[in-house]
């Protein structure tokens, strides 16, 4: 099924299963019989020729929907394997669950390798969404003879070890091959480690009525196609390039050149009418030779840059601006003009020295970069990727755009993020965050606001490079292979 666009915390999700069972009168015992048989659906469409099949289950709910699928799976005739790793509380639906199992006639035996490599597939339903600390002895264990059994797995809720609000791993995390989870979408499953470990993720609502949802604001929200309709609009039959913005792109120190270049093509790939390069002077005559449409101008002063500013309606800052005396000027600069900005690169390096606020500005570091902003480290950034976006988003004004898995986009003063979970490994290669600044400014050179243009440009690159990994695959991906795909896709969703 098609995931929902919403995302909530563990801590929302609780609440949302609060108001099930108390307004609507769904006792938790039954949401829990109905994620045990949701799971063991999911498991034979997935997996059609499993017959033996390993429950790993631990204390907590989590741990009750997999007696559940097991007991479920005794009934259809399979050949459910339990194993357990640390027994539910005397009472409560998990400890009924378990007992309910034991009485189909369903031992719970020890976790070991000899148990797990012998099943056609693993259920992980050994911590939930609560895990809230790093994992430590029997269940970093029981980890690691999961990953280490060479089975496929199903994930129920989210694979053990994996913070559902960061997508951090706790220590140690299963690496599955389908998560199913339940209820809202968590967080931890878009970003961070999270796509990696949960590899395909499905959704099932078990009935939860929509006005369970009602009182509770989405901590943040999947960009999809649906979602960003009315954003672009189709162009009047009488319209003309200068209705559709230029965009100045200040980049190219002495020895990349290209980085620029390849903004400045994204930016027109994007729709903007005009884009002007203002590079080194060493490289200009040459900087264009390869994509005509620009128009470059070598630039030594400030001076130079006056009359370029003055016909631009929005800046691209720091594809290979560098950081020396050159790209400092180009930085005070661009500042200077009050224009809006797009700031990559050595852009945000160079902002990180001199910080100052601007609403009118769209940043898009990578973790490395967020770290500089921040003054933290980049394992930091990545262990709360929704954190790191708003402080900056706070400390800097506008829009952050925190590239990476799962992209998180944070407005000043909006407390609801924008999520992308789109994009693929083949993407971790030079220029793709030049391609990226570039389309997004091209996109406001058009007149979406800054979080408009963010989110569209945010999807297309994303959805372009899946586009492209699917055409040739991901090993070898450029960021060149993106401009012609990124068209097509905004081409797609033009109203």
């Amino acid at each position: 099924m098609t995931l929902p666009e919403a995302i909530y915390t563990a801590t929302q999700v609780r609440e949302i299963e609060r108001r099930v069972r108390e307004r609507h009168g769904i006792p938790g015992a039954e949401l829990m019989e109905r994620a045990g048989a949701a799971a063991l659906g999911l498991l034979g469409a997935l997996y059609p020729r499993a017959r033996r099949i390993a429950v790993v289950c631990g204390p907590g709910n989590n741990g009750g929907d997999g007696y559940v699928l097991a007991r479920l799976a005794g009934e259809q005739g399979l050949a459910p394997v339990v194993l357990g790793a640390g027994a539910p509380r005397a009472e409560g639906d998990a400890a009924r669950a378990r007992a309910m199992c034991a009485a189909a006639g369903i031992a719970v035996g020890e976790i070991a390798p000899e148990h797990l490599a012998s099943c056609d597939v693993i259920v992980d339903a050994l911590f939930g969404t609560g895990l809230d600390r790093e994992v430590e002895r029997e269940g970093r264990a029981a980890i690691e003879a999961i990953n280490a059994a060479g089975r496929p797995v199903l994930a129920i809720d989210i694979p053990s070890g994996l913070d559902s609000d960061t997508g951090r791993v706790h220590g140690a995390a299963v690496r599955a091959q389908a998560t199913v989870t339940f209820i809202g979408l968590k967080p931890g499953l878009f970003t961070g480690a999270g796509r990696e470990h949960c590899g395909r993720i499905f959704f099932d609502g078990l009935g939860a009525p929509p006005d369970a949802y009602g009182a509770s604001m989405p901590c943040a929200r999947r960009i999809t196609e649906a979602n960003l309709g009315g954003l672009l609009r189709r162009r009047p039959r009488d319209a003309h390039k200068g209705a559709a913005g230029h965009v100045l792109v200040l980049g190219g120190d002495q020895g990349m050149p290209g980085a620029a270049r390849l903004a400045g093509a994204a930016a027109y790939r994007a729709g903007a009418g005009l884009v002007t390069l203002a590079t080194h002077p060493a490289h200009a005559a040459c900087a264009g030779a390869t994509f005509p449409e620009l128009m470059v101008h070598g630039a030594r002063s400030g001076r130079d840059l006056r009359p370029l500013l003055q016909r631009a309606t929005v800046i691209a800052l720091g594809p290979g601006l560098g950081q020396g005396r050159w790209g400092r000027m180009l930085f005070r600069a661009a500042h200077a003009a009050r224009l809006p900005l797009v700031v990559d690169a050595d852009g945000l390096n160079l902002l990180a020295q001199t910080p100052a606020r601007r609403a009118d500005r769209v940043l898009t570091p990578h973790p490395g970069e967020a770290a500089r902003l921040l003054k933290q480290t980049a394992e930091k950034i990545q262990s709360d990727r929704f954190a790191a976006a708003r402080a900056i988003a706070a400390r800097y004004g506008g829009v952050c755009v925190l590239k990476g898995s799962g992209t998180v986009i944070a407005a000043d003063e909006d407390d609801v993020f924008d999520l992308c979970d789109l994009g693929n490994p083949g993407m971790a290669s030079g220029g793709m965050g030049d391609v990226l600044a570039g389309a997004i400014a091209g996109l406001l050179a058009q007149g979406l606001d800054i979080r408009a243009a963010a989110r569209l440009g945010v999807w297309a690159h994303a959805g372009a490079g899946d586009d492209a990994a699917a055409a040739g695959g991901e090993l070898g991906l450029l960021a060149g292979d993106l401009l012609s795909l990124i068209r097509a896709r905004l081409n797609r969703i033009a109203t």
